[in-house]
């Protein structure tokens, strides 16, 4: 049996979210393992937050808190986040609580150093004399050497893209307090991404379909790559193993080279928590299982190059990635999520106002799967107002409240002899359909949704045809037949709507009476002719209510004041 493991990158403990991220990496996965689910395939979801790095070390020190009490505060507050998303983990963990996180970091460094894929090299790296520290790679800005960007970090340019290293910054400043650091030699361990790429990752790499975005990417990449630093000079992190260490004392893991082995200590720990501790290996270690990361742009490199050339080099039969649908960049109104200037949505406070759901869908609707994307208030009630509440919301309630008003609340009776009839009606005169899951299988959410309401809009068009509120004047059980048709393709509609909107179908599967989850129901098949229908011919309907609000201008208008539109 095949199974999938899904990982989504480790979000930072250093500060919230925003809906940046959760269109690059959490929600497409999330919507990508309900349908898997409902399609009846064996599915893990692993995902946790990512808590060493010079970055927690300042954070902390500026908040007056321990290290560990400061990534527990962000940890809380990311999951909170992601609870109120209704994005569904096997796992939430953390590198730094995970139980057996540490000594498996450090088995994979005593693995590569032991195959021969590591270099001990002593090279000048930033100091910053202010901070008393060394400079990790995020924390030196400047400007690009290759596109002369002018906010270019220490290890890639956010404007060209290029994998730079801090010692080719032009004019570095130290982020923290902005002083010219200097260099200073020091002793670290590299990866040798070069013999690595030569043995096994290029070819494999380049005998793989990827996303055209990371194809490029990874490619141009291969040719100049370089040893990669994955040791740091500080406190805070995961000591390299003292019997390599010797006499260079005070060095931790680079916090890149340990968060991705997350996503095997986390399984590992909920292997422990079901009490099948060695139940990890069928995924991590095993020919039938299919792995996906989903990552935002900026971790296209780690998640194809370096973790890939981990797994490769401790020669311990893990398995490489399948696919990595990597989105690229997702905007607000034009410009890059800011918090420090204010150019943000507050995700707290957005989810105490706003549907859960419906920003799910208006996210994926407007997902950065091929280029850069935006979250455009104007847009956002453009799909709720017209696409969700128009499409879906309305045809539910039209045909639902028709049939509790005037047929007793119940599913009224298909008539056989209307079935050919009313199955070319919907099937054939309505329009097409087509199965969201396919593009959701393919990676593209945004044809999906569009999908979804391809085939609301079938339905509307079939009632609009077929009139029963006429129909009941003159034909009641040719009416009944029409309503029946209706609520069948309702039923189809909300398993379709299940990984996109998850609260908003199971409250449409309730409407139509059903008392178990629709999430259980299974996916269903494209309907055919005398084939779709679940037969539910008398079944009591639920409680009837809206499924969608629909925003107002004032609304949208107050918002966009927030930024300054």
């Amino acid at each position: 049996m095949t199974r999938t493991l899904v990982t989504s990158a480790l979000p930072y403990a250093n500060g919230p979210i925003h809906f940046g991220h959760l269109i690059g990496a959490y929600l497409p996965a999330d919507v990508y393992v309900r349908t898997l689910r409902m399609q009846g395939e064996e599915v893990r979801f692993v995902c946790g937050t990512d808590e060493h790095g010079v970055a927690i070390t300042i954070g902390a020190e500026a908040a007056g808190m321990s290290c560990g009490d400061y990534v527990k505060q962000w940890h809380a507050e990311i999951k909170g986040t992601f609870d109120a998303l209704g994005v569904e983990f096997d796992i939430f963990s953390g590198t730094s609580s995970s139980p057996g996180h540490a000594e498996l970091s450090r088995d994979f460094f005593r693995a590569l150093n032991a195959n021969g894929y590591l270099i001990k090299d002593t090279s000048n790296q930033l100091f910053c004399e202010p901070c008393d520290r060394f400079l990790a790679d995020r924390y030196v800005v400047g400007t690009c050497p290759k596109c002369a960007h002018a906010k270019a970090r220490g290890d890639e340019c956010p404007q060209c893209g290029e994998w730079l290293d801090p010692l080719e910054i032009v004019d570095p400043k130290c982020k923290v307090c902005g002083s010219s650091p200097e260099a200073r030699a020091t002793t670290h361990w590299y990866l040798n991404l070069p013999k690595l790429r030569d043995e096994k990752i290029g070819t494999w790499f380049q005998d793989n379909a990827w996303k055209p975005n990371v194809q490029a990417f990874v490619t141009g990449l291969l040719k100049d790559i370089d040893k990669r630093p994955i040791t740091r000079d500080m406190k805070w992190g995961i000591p390299v193993p003292e019997e390599i260490a010797g006499e260079e004392q005070g060095k931790v893991l680079y916090v890149w080279f340990d968060a991705p082995i997350g996503y095997i200590s986390f399984l590992q720990e909920w292997a422990q928590s079901q009490g099948t501790p060695d139940a990890w290996k069928d995924w991590w270690k095993s020919e039938d299982t299919e792995l996906v990361h989903f990552i935002g742009k900026d971790n296209i490199p780690f998640h194809c190059l370096v973790f890939p050339s981990m797994l490769f080099g401790v020669k311990d039969d893990y398995i490489l990635p399948t696919a990595v649908p990597a989105m690229e960049f997702y905007n607000l109104q034009g410009a890059k999520f800011n918090t420090s200037e204010g150019h943000v949505i507050p995700l707290q406070p957005f989810f105490e106002n706003y549907d859960a759901d419906s920003t799910r869908f208006y996210l994926l609707n407007s997902a950065p799967e091929t280029s850069d994307s935006d979250w455009r208030w104007e847009d956002f009630q453009a799909c709720v107002n017209a696409g969700l509440a128009d499409t879906i919301g309305n045809l539910a309630t039209r045909v639902l409240r028709f049939i509790d008003a005037h047929f007793d609340g119940q599913v009224p009776p298909l008539q056989e002899r209307h079935r050919a009839e009313l199955d070319r009606a919907m099937l054939e005169s309505s329009g097409s359909f087509s199965d969201p899951a396919d593009s959701i299988r393919r990676f593209r959410f945004r044809e999906a949704t569009q999908k979804l309401l391809a085939n609301a809009a079938v339905a509307n068009v079939y009632i609009d045809s077929t009139a029963p509120w006429a129909l009941r004047k003159t034909d009641r059980e040719l009416c009944g037949s029409v309503l029946n048709t209706a609520v069948e393709w309702l039923h189809l509609l909300s398993k379709w709507m299940a990984p996109f909107m998850p609260q908003k179908a199971q409250g449409l599967w309730e409407m139509l009476g059903e008392t178990t989850r629709v999430a259980d129901s299974g996916w269903p098949k494209l309907p055919e002719s005398a084939s779709w229908r679940s037969g539910l011919c008398g079944q009591k309907l639920g409680e009837i209510h809206g499924l969608f609000s629909k925003l107002d201008d004032k609304t949208i208008a107050a918002e966009l004041e927030k930024l300054g539109r």
